[in-house]
């Protein structure tokens, strides 16, 4: 199982970009998570673009959450609510309606931001737009506050934040379908 990883903020030392990576590292086996890098490539939503000629990042983007098993976003929060950039991926991601990207998706929802909530604001934002957009959306928080001292090294400093995070991510695998083996290939007779 593949669970993708998006981090909304763009920062190239983001604490919601470490907070994935300390996710992926709780992911139980054999699931893995990929962090998707291409947030800050997708252009502002245009309805004339989706018709004529959907721009290569927004349909990677589309392309990368519809061949994942499940989805796991960390946003920060700006001004009590998500990033305009994670906004707009996600008005992306929704089209078209039905049938998008996020349908039917199990997609959770945690942050990180450097005050003493946590993003928990922007996270209940998020998953009111992943709500509307048709995903399935994990009924779960984690608010991670005071961000730049809230690691250690590839964990999160405080051990029961460590364990919740872990928790949300079982959560989340235990949402999506699970992955049909493959066929074992037989000689013909």
């Amino acid at each position: 199982m593949r669970v993708l990883g998006i981090s909304g903020s763009l920062r190239r030392d983001s604490h919601n970009t470490r907070l994935l990576r300390v996710a992926a590292q709780v992911v139980p086996p054999p699931h893995e998570l990929e962090l998707f890098d291409g947030l800050k490539d997708v252009p502002p939503y245009d309805e004339d673009d989706d018709r004529d000629s959907v721009p290569a990042a927004a349909q990677r983007l589309r392309d990368a959450i519809a061949d994942a098993d499940a989805v796991l976003i960390a946003t920060p929060e700006y001004n009590s609510s998500l990033p305009g950039q994670l906004k707009n991926a996600l008005d992306w991601a929704s089209r078209p309606f039905p049938g998008n990207a996020l349908q039917n998706k199990p997609v959770a929802v945690i942050g990180a931001s450097t005050g003493m909530f946590g993003a928990v604001w922007a996270q209940a934002e998020a998953r009111k737009v992943l709500g509307a957009t048709g995903a399935r959306v994990v009924d779960v928080e984690l608010p991670v506050p005071h961000a730049e001292e809230a690691f250690a090294g590839d964990r999160l400093a405080d051990a029961e934040l460590h364990e919740n995070l872990a928790r949300i991510v079982d959560e989340l695998t235990a949402q999506a379908p699970p992955t049909a083996a493959p066929e074992p290939v037989r000689a013909a007779a």
